[in-house]
């Protein structure tokens, strides 16, 4: 019997009916369906599928607010409570704060260095000792002001790089250069925020703050990433971005840190304040928000949002300090920054996307392996029926746990790519047999219509808290 063959039955006694078909599986309880695009060698899990199903059911008494459609891609894989590379769009009166979760806006960021591995490569030593303070052991100053963070929540990224003080990091940062890199962020125009919303402490009477979590990547399976341009496979795209063969590129994935982790489980908890006292609770656990708590809702995400825009902004300064120090120059550019874990008011919908990247027609998604696999620049090609989604990533194989108990860490001195972490627990959790593999993964997103690849990109050197 095959595996597939034993799921369907299990999945069957849940009252799930389950087919597959070109990559393709679908999946019916009752009156809810739900699809996922996953290649049949990879693993499909009962419990991811559950909670998909889960999500696609959500609704809210004495409200015409509902799902519209719930999806995941081929990094498919149990979350906390969400599935990871689920993308559910609810109507526009309705908001599932546990969607997202807590590490609102999450998200990925490319940049050029202007040069290439062979330039880089003499240094080599000096630049990990060097991102290893700035990444690893928090040696920075990143002052900002009450000011600023005023002006970034009630009125956005540009006005807060207006209000910054002319110190410490922000001595040092090409302004004018920021200022139009803000166009390349994707979504940036789509959320509002309120600083209402924002933790009080950014707003004490004093003249410099320096938030704890500001420019900090985070654990888990965030990082920041040296990598070569590896193979040009779109020459016209490659050109556009200004992407050569062997030249070293920084990819950035990180989010809102503990800003995102506070308003995340603030509106989970109200979500459930907020459901009808005369109303049994849902059996999936999972609440919802209507109406008018749905646009508050979005607004408190938005500051968290703009939390890791800035962050990321923030850890692009650092390292682009860090190579200008050592090469003498400073010609990098932001090729993209793109969230795949956050709610976007898309086509009349809502769109959760958990662990998913936006992949609308035309525009570039960023889908990173495993630190010891490839990742790639694709573009968009605004598939409707997959939500104008696609990957965020492979997705993981194995349990962090798993990998701690079998403790078989990658050997660095033995592999093309290197680890620099000051935690030995994450050569285990994140070593590259814990994820799938990505080009499975690639290929059927491109079979889908998904995605075409334009760029792949090999790991160098992994920083990892």
């Amino acid at each position: 019997m095959s595996t597939f063959t034993r799921l369907q039955k299990r999945l069957s006694r849940s009252g799930i009916e389950t087919h597959f078909n070109n990559d393709i599986y679908t999946f019916n309880k009752q009156d809810i369906t739900a699809q996922v695009l996953l290649p049949n060698l990879l693993p499909l899990e009962e419990k991811a599928v559950e909670q998909l199903l889960d999500f696609a059911s959500v609704t809210m008494p004495n409200s015409d607010g509902k799902v519209c459609a719930a999806r995941a891609t081929p990094d498919f894989h149990p979350g906390a409570i969400a599935p990871i590379g689920s993308i559910v769009a609810t109507t526009s009166n309705l908001i599932i704060p546990a969607a997202i979760g807590t590490d609102i806006n999450c998200g990925m960021r490319l940049f050029t260095t202007g040069l290439s591995l062979n330039e880089v490569n003499e240094q080599k030593s000096k630049l990990i000792e060097q991102l290893k303070q700035v990444l690893l052991h928090d040696e920075r100053d990143v002052p900002v002001t009450p000011t600023s963070f005023q002006a970034l929540f009630d009125e956005g990224l540009t006005a807060w790089l207006g209000a910054l003080p002319q110190q410490g990091l922000w001595n040092s940062v090409n302004f004018d250069r920021l200022t139009h890199e803000i166009s390349k962020i994707s979504g940036n125009d789509l959320l509002s925020a309120d600083s209402q919303y924002a933790p009080e402490a950014f707003f004490e009477k004093r003249a410099i703050i320096r938030p704890s979590s500001l420019g900090t990547v985070g654990s888990g399976n965030h990082f920041v990433e040296l990598q070569i341009v590896d193979e040009i496979i779109d020459r016209h795209v490659a050109y556009q971005l200004g992407l050569k063969k062997d030249a070293i590129v920084v990819m950035i994935h990180t989010g809102s840190r503990d800003v995102g982790f506070s308003i995340g489980k603030r509106w989970q908890d109200k979500a459930k304040t907020l459901w009808p006292v005369d109303q049994k609770y849902p059996k999936s656990g999972l609440f919802a928000l209507t109406d008018n708590h749905a646009q508050e809702y979005l607004q408190a995400m938005g500051v968290a949002a703009r939390y890791a825009w800035i962050n990321r902004i923030v850890i692009t300064e650092l390292v682009r300090k860090t190579f200008n120090t050592l090469f003498k120059q400073d010609s990098s550019q932001l090729l993209v920054d793109i969230s795949h874990n956050v709610i976007f008011p898309e086509n009349g919908m809502n769109i959760h996307r958990k662990g998913a990247t936006p992949a609308h027609l035309g525009e570039i998604a960023l889908i990173p392996g495993s630190m010891g696999d490839y990742s790639y620049v694709a573009i968009g090609k605004g598939h409707p029926d997959w939500l104008w989604s696609c990957s965020h990533g492979a997705g993981r194989a194995e349990k962090r746990q798993t990998m701690r108990s079998k403790k078989l860490a990658s050997d660095n001195a033995l592999l093309p790519w290197q680890c620099v972490t000051l935690k030995q627990e994450r050569l285990f959790e994140e070593v590259p047999t814990a994820y799938k593999p990505i080009t499975p993964v690639i290929q059927a997103q491109e079979n889908a219509g998904l995605i075409q690849t334009a760029v792949k990109l090999k790991p160098w050197i992994t920083f990892k808290v």
